[in-house]
């Protein structure tokens, strides 16, 4: 993880590896909706893919499922006195953000994640 010191800000380093959280309708891909490939900041890994984007009003980019299976952990996260699910990278393990089981079909699941964990390339092929 040290060596991700060098190439991450230090509020990505904070999301990522102290799995922080940035403040809601603060991150720079809530909003968008420019067509692509979401990847981890960490490690580059293909994650979610714009077609799967939602808006779901909470201030975080929204998806209703990952590129591909495998492309993500989850792993049951009992801080801050909540019941939730954490979602990391399955490659590098890097704190995505969480995910909630009140999405849109045809997953019914939310995968509420932070601007700072993900790049987007915008105009990749989705590889679902």
């Amino acid at each position: 993880m040290a060596d991700y010191k060098e190439h991450l800000t230090p509020d990505q380093y904070e999301v990522c590896w102290n799995k922080g959280t940035e403040p809601p309708f603060s991150g720079k891909y809530n909003k968008t909706k420019d067509r692509g490939t979401y990847k981890c900041v960490c490690c580059g890994s293909i994650l979610f893919s714009s077609d799967t984007k939602f808006d779901s009003g909470t201030g975080w980019p929204s998806f209703w499922t990952p590129v591909k299976e495998g492309s993500v952990k989850e792993a049951v996260d009992g801080s801050h006195g909540m019941a939730r699910t954490e979602v990391t990278c399955s490659k590098c393990g890097a704190h995505l953000g969480h995910v909630f089981d009140d999405g849109p079909d045809p997953t019914g699941l939310r995968y509420c994640i932070n601007s700072l964990s993900l790049s987007l390339e915008k105009g990749a092929t989705d590889e679902r």
